[in-house]
């Protein structure tokens, strides 16, 4: 795709004072406008074995020509439905179209030299959020392309691989109409969400689905990451990845990321199989938040070294000095069985688990080794994203 010079400012914005910044308190939602229906999804994109103890995904990284995944869904909600399940009830109707007038002039197309994804906009003078896979995919010349069709050039603000996700600033624009930040602590499996965002460059792609599962621990970001995502039937295809998924009510409560695929494709391409994965927003918000304000951002440490455990659970095979374990009395050979009454299966689900908690979080971790069978009460350190 031609990447235009970007200069103009997106005529989308309403006043400069604009909405609160992103990271305020949110307010009672705006009644929702009457928005156009929603477009129809494409095709595209396939599957691979994964990481053990994480459900095999793999970054939809091609779009079009060697761009960066993403996501999308697949079915419309009724806002009775949503009450049923206990969600919040946007004013108005509540449906796909009034959820896609509201969100789709805070969605943003990201292009560059060798790919292309999405993002959202955080803050009226410019600044995104997107996954770090399509900052590190998309390559040099990166441009912000908004809903009015202008453009901007963007600047990295801060990155943090291990999360997946990247804050960056489009440059010369004010006005813009920040995103309303939801939770994703009240989700529930079933509940309806909406995802948007430019697969295979069609931009302002708005699909539906629901939530299939949560706390899911995967690999994102080219295997670099892991988290514990939200599962939806989204109808993934590249140039989704840094997109919204929201709920009902136009509140975003997940950063698309992540596709399960189906191997043996050969190109590494293919189609959604209903098996897409977001990034829980109350920890891309927090991540964010670090990155806008410093540029860098960190993580929740146990301060050990892993390994599969059998027949479950996750071996100590290294307890650093000093570090969160160390001081909760853990000892090489410890092995996690759960946290906070979670079963944890894996190394990898433990280190997911890990990575989506904020340092200085308090758990209780259930082990067994050397010392017997016990819990253990544990604070999380803070490290380095």
């Amino acid at each position: 795709m031609t990447t235009p010079a970007a200069t103009t400012v997106p005529r989308h914005r309403a006043d400069p004072s604009g909405p609160p910044p992103w990271w305020a308190t949110p307010g009672p939602p705006p009644p929702m406008p009457p928005g156009p229906p929603a477009a129809h999804p494409e095709p595209v994109r396939p599957a691979r074995r994964g990481m053990a103890g994480l459900v095999a995904v793999a970054i939809a990284a091609a779009a079009l020509g060697g761009g960066v995944g993403g996501f999308v869904g697949y079915e419309v909600g009724s806002p009775a439905t949503a009450s049923a399940l206990g969600m919040a009830s946007p004013a108005g109707d509540g449906t796909v179209a009034q959820v896609a007038g509201r969100v789709l002039p805070s969605v943003v197309q990201l292009t560059g030299a060798r790919g292309e994804g999405s993002g959202i906009v955080l803050s009226a003078d410019g600044l995104l959020l997107t996954n770090n896979h399509v900052v590190t995919g998309a390559g040099s010349g990166l441009t912000a392309i908004f809903s009015d069709g202008s453009r901007a050039p963007v600047q990295v603000v801060g990155t943090d691989p291990s999360a997946d996700l990247a804050v960056v600033r489009a440059q010369g624009v004010s006005g813009l109409t920040p995103i309303e930040i939801g939770s994703s602590s009240g989700l529930q499996v079933g509940q309806q969400v909406v995802a948007v965002g430019s697969p295979l460059g069609l931009a302002g792609t708005v699909t539906t689905g629901i939530v299939s599962a949560l706390d899911r621990p995967v690999a994102a970001g080219n295997q670099a990451a892991s988290l514990e995502a939200i599962q939806t039937d989204a109808a993934i295809n590249p140039g989704n990845s840094g997109g919204p998924l929201v709920d009902m009510a136009g509140r975003v409560v997940g950063i698309n990321s992540a596709i399960a695929t189906v191997g043996g494709s050969g190109s590494g391409r293919s189609g959604s199989i209903g098996l897409g994965f977001a990034i829980p927003i109350d920890q891309a918000a927090r991540i964010a938040d670090q990155l806008a304000r410093t540029g860098q951002a960190t993580r929740a440490v146990l301060g050990v070294a892993l390994r599969d455990a059998t027949p479950t659970g996750a071996e100590l095979t290294r307890v650093q000095a000093g570090g969160a374990a160390d001081q909760a009395g853990l000892q090489v050979g410890d092995v996690v069985t759960a946290i906070d009454d979670r079963p944890v299966g894996t190394a990898d689900a433990l280190a997911a688990t890990i990575n989506s908690r904020a340092p200085g979080t308090a758990s209780t971790l259930a082990v067994t080794g050397p010392a017997g069978t016990r819990d253990v009460p544990i604070t999380f350190g803070a490290g380095a994203a």
